[in-house]
């Protein structure tokens, strides 16, 4: 799993609502390219862009199961998780070329945001006899 990381601490861009329309098109383009470039691949399993933190929450179990809001919106965030992908690679090593390339993700000016892209393994279930 493909994990993208937008940060506005770590970030040498400005935040999202600030870019000119054409340079938020150049990046969405680009996020359609990959997903493209990854089915005619066969490496595609899922992938989505995610709201961003003012639309997100922390939910956790509180009295008899009734669902209990912690936190949010997130006002204050200063890194959020902006989207994922499921990609079916044949090594490891692959996803980590696949996490580098969406790395390179243009922002404003056309320059390459360097964003972190997490690359975690998704793990099988363990063995029937456990």
């Amino acid at each position: 799993m493909l994990l993208m990381q937008f940060s506005a601490a770590g970030g040498d861009f400005p935040q999202l609502h600030t870019w000119k329309p054409e340079e938020l098109h150049a990046h969405i383009g680009f996020m359609g390219e990959v997903g493209a470039k990854l089915v005619a691949d066969g490496e595609f399993v899922d992938g989505q862009g995610l709201a961003g933190p003012a639309q997100a929450r922390i939910v956790r179990a509180g009295a008899g199961g009734t669902p209990v809001v912690t936190e949010g919106p997130f006002a204050e965030t200063k890194e959020f998780l902006a989207g994922y992908w499921i990609v079916d690679t044949d090594t490891p090593e692959r996803a980590v070329e696949i996490a580098a390339w969406i790395s390179t993700a243009p922002g404003p000016g056309g320059k390459p945001l360097n964003m972190p892209i997490e690359v975690h393994p998704v793990m099988s279930a363990p063995p029937q006899d456990v």
